[in-house]
């Protein structure tokens, strides 16, 4: 049991979130590596959405309306932690969730699909190996797409992606949206618009965007997002608060 108290508190609240997708199976042991890297860019981006982030969310949730056929695209670490906003999301834009994981087994796929359920989704695409297409010049499991989804979509929403499928769909033509709390990341710099900021605030504040934006407003807000932009100031961030701590110490 974690103390409300704890200065950690929510920090730790997520970590076990993590640690119990891995006890069901749906969580990979290398998601917890990750998790833990994502955690420290975390502190220091402060645990808080910064304004680039609000900016990159109301950019992802325009170009996901504006979509023709806009897909989300769920690993094990999106499950374990938002998967009822992932449900949410996916019914208010119209995008089917789709199972795409790096370390791929066919139990592992129906696990997260089961959690998807669990939250109320329906149709869960990547399933079905009937309906299975590979992508070329990708020697991991995430190669597998389903014909239904990725591989039809105009917009895929990628979080928590692994960089030489963000580079492979990018080169297939797609809009790629990324949420990645590393701004270094191949994901976060080869994506169309990057989401600095932690998968459980973006989540539900991208759903309260959906519910609010208009197709008038979508087009506003794409016509003047610059995803460089963007990235320069999650970085400038990150390094403004290290000056600021280094001053505290010395």
């Amino acid at each position: 049991m974690i103390p409300k108290d704890h200065p950690r508190y929510r920090s730790l609240i997520i970590r076990e979130r993590i640690i119990e997708g891995f006890r069901r199976g749906i969580v990979s042991e290398a998601g917890l590596i990750a998790h833990g890297r994502g955690e420290c860019f975390d502190y220091l981006l402060g645990e808080k959405t910064h304004p680039f982030a609000e900016e990159a969310m109301r950019a992802a949730v325009a170009m996901m309306k504006l979509a023709l056929r806009p897909v989300i695209s769920v690993n094990g670490n999106a499950a374990a932690l938002v998967p009822k906003e992932l449900v949410e999301l996916s019914k208010i834009l119209n995008a089917p969730l789709e199972v795409n994981i790096f370390y791929r087994t066919e139990e592992r796929v129906q696990r997260i699909a089961e959690r998807l359920r669990e939250h109320g989704a329906d149709e869960i695409l990547g399933t079905d190996p009937a309906f299975r297409v590979e992508l070329e010049n990708i020697s991991h499991a995430r190669r597998y797409v389903d014909r239904r989804g990725i591989y039809m979509a105009d917009v895929v929403l990628i979080p928590l992606e692994d960089g030489d499928r963000t580079e492979k769909l990018v080169e297939m033509g797609k809009k790629t949206i990324a949420i990645d709390l590393n701004p270094l990341s191949r994901t976060a710099q080869k994506a169309h618009i990057t989401i600095v900021d932690n998968i459980v605030r973006a989540m539900p504040r991208m759903i309260e965007i959906a519910k609010e934006m208009d197709e008038e407003e979508a087009k506003r807000v794409l016509e003047n997002y610059d995803n460089k932009r963007v990235l320069a100031e999650a970085i400038r961030t990150i390094n403004k608060r290290l000056e600021e701590l280094s001053r505290r110490i010395f």
